[in-house]
């Protein structure tokens, strides 16, 4: 009983890091589906939502400040793909990856020259940011509100994905890029809004995911988007479903392992920290190999074929 109110807290918040980084990771798997692109920017996207929250909050109210961020993620994520992407379309795909490297790049250094590197506080939020208690542990509201939030957004989009025409556009076209064209689909289109959606969640998960850890950097994006990355390859990229679940398991392994020297100090097993927390970011790369040794195509991930 102790083990379990010891582990308790740290699952919970697992959960909830699981739910932020799906969002993000949702965003990796849908623009691969498509485009068989990594998006390397996603991550500083991400970071950017965080920045723009920060300087639109002091000189906003809140109910205009969150809206008009997610708009303005959204309206950057498009932009990108029209700029950075899009003239690509034809070019080796190594040559689109080196374009996402540069573009997140870009993004970083931008968010360098306007803050100066400094620490930017991220505004608290009303009501998701105040403290409850649950099974009898403080936390903050967001962390409860985090994983209910991320499966609904999952199957509003599920739901749009299999019941919509721009839903049943997107799966032909991560089936058969080349037939979908021929077959009169408008594929800008459907990179389009598959940008947007992609990068309305990230827009999403940088407000839950700020308002637990309240600091903005330029480099705030890089490990949360890298771990999401990890989740999507992890369930098989290009797999919503196998992003989403891959990314609990990390976010839940994550926590647990942060805190794992607590839970056996309390539990007897050890006397003292030894430091195993040290160990949570390399774990996440640690299971990622091997399950891709044992299942190259992540868990949910479909075999392909080339094409001769």
């Amino acid at each position: 009983m102790d083990a379990l109110k010891t582990t308790l807290p740290y699952i919970i918040s697992g959960i909830s890091v699981g739910g932020q980084y799906a969002l993000i990771a949702i965003g990796y798997t849908m623009v691969y589906g498509i485009l068989r692109l990594i998006n390397f920017a996603h991550g500083d996207v991400f970071m950017v939502a965080g920045l723009m929250m920060v300087y639109l909050a002091a000189s906003l109210p809140l109910y205009l400040a969150i809206p008009l961020v997610i708009l303005l993620t959204v309206a950057l994520g498009f932009t990108i793909e029209r700029v950075a992407y899009k003239p690509l379309r034809t070019a080796p795909r190594m040559s689109v990856m080196i374009s996402a490297i540069g573009v997140s790049y870009l993004l970083q250094n931008l968010a360098l020259y306007i803050t100066g590197g400094l620490n930017k506080n991220y505004p608290a939020i009303p009501w998701i940011s105040d403290r409850i208690s649950i099974f009898g542990m403080e936390t903050s509201r967001v962390t409860v509100i985090t994983p209910f939030l991320t499966i609904i957004l999952v199957a509003a989009l599920v739901q749009l994905i299999n019941h919509t025409k721009i839903g049943m556009a997107m799966r032909a076209v991560s089936r058969d890029f080349e037939t979908s064209q021929l077959m009169g689909i408008q594929i800008n289109r459907v990179i389009s809004a598959t940008f947007i959606i992609g990068t309305f969640l990230a827009a999403v998960g940088s407000i839950l995911f700020f308002t637990n850890y309240p600091g903005v950097v330029p480099t705030s994006g890089a490990m949360p988007g890298l771990k999401a990355f990890v989740a999507a390859v992890f369930g098989g990229i290009g797999s919503i479903p196998g992003a989403v679940i891959g990314a609990f398991i990390i976010g839940i392994a994550e926590s647990v392992i942060k805190g794992l020297d607590t839970i056996l100090i309390v539990n007897g097993a050890i006397d003292e920290q030894i430091g195993l927390a040290t160990f949570s970011d390399a774990f996440t790369f640690v299971l990622l190999i091997i399950i891709l040794v044992f299942k190259p195509t992540g868990l949910f991930g479909e075999k392909s074929t080339d094409k001769v």
